[in-house]
């Protein structure tokens, strides 16, 4: 049975070209907006060091196994293709080409194909060709320049900065508005090149404006939303939890005094020669209650004040349990769908596809019945 719901994307045929990071992330999003999402699956895996059970972001989707190396590999991916709106891939620049699979054979089968292709450095220039990682991306852009204390070295995002917001965001953003031109009356297919560094680049415009303006310094640590302002940052607390601090506005600002207890002995926010004083002062009040403590006083609150929860603590925290922001899909906890939609909800429907297990049912959905040997469709 087909894993299609009923999310935005319902009817949207999507073939997924197995790699990891941010193309699978980008493949999930669209898998759960209702997308039928095919993961091409290559024997022996993909390279995750993890249990396909537990790989989230293979969950709402059907995976084949085929081997692109075979003498029929190509041929079964096109057959795919040919039924396909979107194809996504995260290749190096020229592999997909040397496989046979490439955007000229892609949409000589189907012209009004979406090529999606997933990369960090981009199709081409000096580095197109050479390996990288989330933070090689982020690093050449500036961004991760931006992040941490000005006495310490730069701090880690993890990988979300650049593979999941300046990948796969990117990526899923144009998939789908060429989706939308090749979807017109006169559209056609076409090639879209999602560079993580393009899209983590693109992230920062607000702030090159800023520094346009003079209103941001080229340092971390000196501005008013990377940490150099000491209402806009994190505390530690008595038992060694931290609480974050977003008291911009003066209104905020107001409320979080008063509520911290230094609204009269704190020097005034403007007074910017002051601020390592202000700091120390909200640092020393912090530190002497608990961070639950700290979270009873500041709720209700309009002083932004919120505390910092580990990724197991968050699941629980009211609001978030309210809204449903993580489900329980057959015991694994994880982030539900967004974002939502009032008539078209997505949903998650499967569990991490496991490879090849859904050959056989994809074979049937799709009309393909060359895709699985009869022989072998008992054994899936």
């Amino acid at each position: 049975m087909a894993v299609a719901g009923n999310g935005p994307l319902s009817g949207v045929r999507v073939v997924e070209l197995a790699g990891i990071g941010p193309g699978p992330f980008a493949a999930m999003l669209l898998a759960d907006l209702g997308a039928d999402v095919v993961r091409v699956d290559r024997p022996g895996g993909a390279g995750l060091a993890i249990d396909p059970a537990y790989d989230l972001t293979n969950r709402n989707k059907r995976s084949v196994l085929i081997d692109l190396k075979a003498d029929d590999g190509p041929e079964q991916v096109l057959a795919l293709v040919e039924r396909a709106d979107i194809l996504i891939e995260g290749y190096r620049p020229g592999v997909a080409e040397r496989l046979g699979v490439g955007p000229e054979e892609c949409l000589a089968r189907n012209p009004r194909l979406v090529y999606g292709r997933m990369t960090g450095w981009g199709q081409e220039g000096p580095l197109a060709q050479r390996a990288g990682h989330d933070i090689s991306y982020i690093a050449i852009t500036g961004t991760l320049g931006m992040i941490g204390k000005p006495d310490e070295p730069p701090a880690v995002p993890a990988n979300l900065v650049g593979d999941y917001a300046g990948g796969s965001l990117y990526l899923v953003v144009g998939v789908l508005a060429a989706l939308q031109h090749a979807r017109t009356e006169d559209g056609r297919g076409q090639v879209v090149d999602a560079a993580i560094v393009d899209g983590t680049a693109h992230l920062a415009t607000m702030i090159h404006g800023m520094m346009a303006a003079g209103g941001w310094q080229d340092r971390r640590g000196a501005n008013l939303l990377d940490g150099g302002c000491p209402f806009y940052g994190t505390y530690e607390t008595a038992d060694g939890e931290y609480m974050a601090v977003g008291a911009l506005e003066q209104q905020f600002y107001n409320e979080f005094v008063e509520l911290l207890g230094i609204k009269d002995e704190a020097p005034a926010r403007k007074e910017f020669e002051r601020w390592d004083e202000l700091r120390a002062a909200v640092a020393a009040r912090f530190k002497t209650r608990t961070r639950a403590e700290w979270t009873a006083v500041f709720e209700g609150s309009d002083a932004c004040v919120a505390p910092v929860l580990s990724l197991r603590e968050a699941p629980a925290h009211p609001h978030l349990a309210a809204r449903g922001t993580f489900v329980d899909h057959s015991g694994l906890v994880q982030p539900a769908p967004a974002p939502r939609f009032s008539a078209t909800p997505g949903s998650v429907r499967t569990g991490p596809a496991m490879p090849g297990a859904d050959t056989a049912a994809v074979a049937r959905d799709w009309d393909l019945p060359g895709l699985v040997e009869p022989a072998k469709e008992g054994t899936l």
